[in-house]
């Protein structure tokens, strides 16, 4: 099992925020959230939200540490990259949107 994260550079809520995916599948992932107790309303399209204080805690866990720019590779290869509807600029961020996505 592989699952990987980027570095906390994603604003939100007041916070900053980190993604977390598999490059196998979607069940990957959620065993690898569910074995850490992350909440299931953390699941955004085709990652997880992780907040920076929880960061080190995943990586502990088993989570390579990746670019952002290599989450999306990743999860582009694997065929399990689901954009935001209503992107115009294919990066999956949407105008106005707090970044995450």
């Amino acid at each position: 099992m592989t699952v990987y994260i980027d570095p906390p550079d994603w604003p939100g809520h007041g916070r900053m925020w980190s993604h977390l995916v598999s490059d196998v599948s979607y069940a990957e992932l959620q065993a690898f959230a569910d074995r850490l107790g992350v909440p299931r309303r953390a699941f955004e399209r085709d990652h997880y939200d992780i907040p920076s204080p929880r960061y080190d805690e995943v990586v502990a866990a088993g989570a390579v540490e990746v670019s952002s720019r290599e989450v999306v590779r990743l999860l582009t290869a694997a065929g399990l990259r689901r954009r935001k509807s209503g992107s115009r600029d294919g990066s999956g961020a949407t105008a106005g949107g707090d970044g995450r996505g």
